[in-house]
């Protein structure tokens, strides 16, 4: 942690919400015969049927071995992609004081690597799952059940003394559940980016309220449209965020 002052927090989740992969393609793209069972196993937790540690566990029980510090590097000179204008989004929020905190169920290793290789902007938290992990300097937070996202987001807002009520929560399926239904509770602002229907039933059934619906939203059943998907402009949750936060548009550069 840097002795950095921030006057607000955006804490996002990652896989289909800011980058249109999911948080186990680096897996399947070294072991392309699994790509069926981990997508069924990222559906599993992402929609609330299984934990995050059981859906760990049975991906382990699918390798030979984790991925490699060199594997992971050819997958992200391959595939790294995120969503239209999401490092400008991320450098426009640190540019203004504003804590952008990947909170995600991906793992610790991807993360590792694409800011090493820079490229993501030097975001100063990561909370992600420790099952792949190299050896790289950098702000890591566990996640390994879903009920961590708050508690990860909960810990940077103190580390770092930013005021509870400046707080910005995104996410896209019931993974990103137990994260809304605190930061609501926290008087956050909560944004459904790319919401999957498994998102809108969670906070439904608890009575959250997701303030914005950012890009496109899904019904149950209805597939995916990556290609719709990659035309939405991130840069656009600028004036959503600073109306959020309550910021002054003239304070800032």
């Amino acid at each position: 942690m840097t002795n950095r002052k921030y006057k607000a927090i955006v804490s996002s989740d990652w896989s289909e919400c800011l980058s249109p992969n999911g948080p186990f393609d680096p897996i399947s793209f070294i072991h392309p015969h699994l790509e069926s069972p981990l997508r069924l196993i990222f559906k599993k937790y992402t929609g609330n049927v299984i934990s995050l540690d059981q859906a760990v566990k049975e991906i382990k029980a699918l390798l030979p071995d984790l991925l490699s510090q060199e594997e992971m590097d050819a997958y992200m000179a391959s595939s790294f992609a995120t969503y239209k204008a999401v490092p400008e989004l991320i450098e426009w929020c640190l540019q203004r004081d504003i804590l952008f905190m990947i909170n995600t169920t991906g793992t610790q290793g991807y993360f590792q690597r694409a800011l090493a290789k820079k490229l993501l902007p030097s975001v100063p938290a990561v909370a992600a799952n420790p099952m792949i992990r190299y050896d790289y300097e950098l702000d890591l937070y566990d996640v390994r059940e879903i009920d961590d996202k708050p508690k990860n987001t909960e810990a940077v807002i103190r580390n770092y003394s930013i005021p509870r009520n400046k707080l910005v929560v995104m996410g896209d399926s019931g993974g990103d559940g137990p994260h809304f239904q605190w930061a609501a509770q926290s008087g956050g602002f909560l944004i459904g980016n790319m919401t999957k229907a498994s998102l809108a039933k969670y906070c439904k059934s608890r009575g959250v309220r997701i303030d914005n619906l950012f890009g496109l939203s899904y019904a149950e059943g209805q597939i995916r449209d990556p290609e719709a998907e990659m035309d939405v402009n991130y840069m656009e949750l600028t004036d959503i965020i600073t109306e959020a936060l309550n910021l002054q548009k003239d304070q800032w550069p």
